[in-house]
């Protein structure tokens, strides 16, 4: 499965019916989620996504606000419902403590998705046609590839967008029979085995002040007030800004090393405790491992390459030539096997 990002250019009209169909299944999800808490603490029974769908046309009936909203859609909503509560059970059963699926409040819903495509969403003369929204001006900057599946309508600062989901077959690239190891780090990105380091770009770092400006900016604004509500965008953009930037660089770095090696071997790293370090975690939340490792095992994938991951525990005090225990302080950053 390959995600393809394209622009929407709406009409003030169709802007405004994307805005209701999210006011819709905003409302729908909370009214959901409380129906199945009512359902487990008195009746002490669960109301699954077979069951919420079945009530679906009744619930039209006194609603009449669903009739607007393509039935996909409203499944989709009762769907991921479903999906919150089942990783919430699991990392229950795991011996977690997880936090229990919360109700959403205006402007915490920003996307609503078709489960099937051709059925509510399809291209036609260059536009995206969307079942009770019209047809949608669409920048359509690559041609889509392989067969679409399903189109989620996201809402972000700088406009809305459309994510289309497209089954697409591998793209195996030419065999170079070289391996190398990569190690992720803070001083520089990453360090390769053959001695190449991928400096850090520190993204986060480098737009901080701006970041810093943007929050006060909308600190000092009344709550409730229009200047205050475009401070939030401009704080939006400076944020999405410095994301897509960071995506852009594990894209980038990822298609090199996917390009230049058969088999990729990465370390193996528990990231959310490691941010637990707190004069560390603003660093390594800068850094983007788990993004960058995530767009490296997809494009290794499609591509016919190998990532192994392996358990980092002790790899820095065995000698990588004769395999002897060298035991060595942190601060040694030199290997010498005697």
């Amino acid at each position: 499965m390959k995600t393809l990002v394209y622009k929407l250019r709406p009409s003030p009209a169709h802007a405004a019916r994307c805005d209701e169909t999210l006011g819709t299944c905003r409302c729908l999800s909370n009214h959901a989620l409380a129906e199945r808490k009512a359902a487990s603490t008195e009746r002490g029974k669960t109301l699954t996504f077979a069951r919420r769908c079945a009530t679906l046309p009744q619930l039209k009936q006194t609603w009449p606000q669903l009739t607007r909203v393509h039935s996909q859609v409203l499944q989709d909503v009762l769907h991921r419902l479903q999906h919150a509560f089942d990783n919430f059970f699991r990392r229950l059963n795991a011996g977690q403590n997880p936090g229990y699926p919360r109700f959403r409040g205006n402007g915490w819903y920003d996307s609503f998705t078709y489960r099937r495509w051709g059925n509510g969403a399809t291209l036609e003369r260059g536009r995206l046609v969307l079942s009770n929204i019209g047809a949608v001006r669409i920048v359509r900057d690559r041609p889509l590839q392989g067969t679409p599946k399903t189109c989620t309508i996201g809402r972000k600062a700088d406009g809305w967008y459309a994510h289309i989901a497209c089954k697409v077959p591998g793209a195996p690239v030419p065999p170079t029979g070289e391996a190398v190891g990569v190690d992720v780090g803070l001083e520089r990105f990453a360090t390769l085995s053959d001695g190449t380091q991928i400096a850090n770009p520190r993204l986060y770092r480098a737009a901080e002040r701006k970041l810093r400006r943007a929050q006060r900016r909308l600190a000092r604004r009344v709550k409730g007030s229009n200047r205050r509500r475009k401070a939030r965008v401009l704080l939006e953009k400076a944020h999405l800004k410095v994301q897509r930037a960071r995506l852009d660089f594990a894209h980038k770095t990822a298609r090199a090393l996917v390009n230049a090696y058969d088999q990729i071997v990465v370390e193996k790293l528990n990231i959310k405790g490691m941010v637990r370090n707190h004069p560390l975690a603003k660093s390594i939340n800068d850094a983007g491992w788990g993004l960058f490792m995530n767009v490296l095992r997809a494009k290794a994938a499609r591509a016919g390459r190998v990532v192994r991951e392996i358990n980092p525990a002790g790899t820095s005090q065995t000698c990588a030539q004769r395999g002897e225990h060298v035991p060595k302080r942190l601060a040694v950053r030199w290997h010498s096997c005697p």
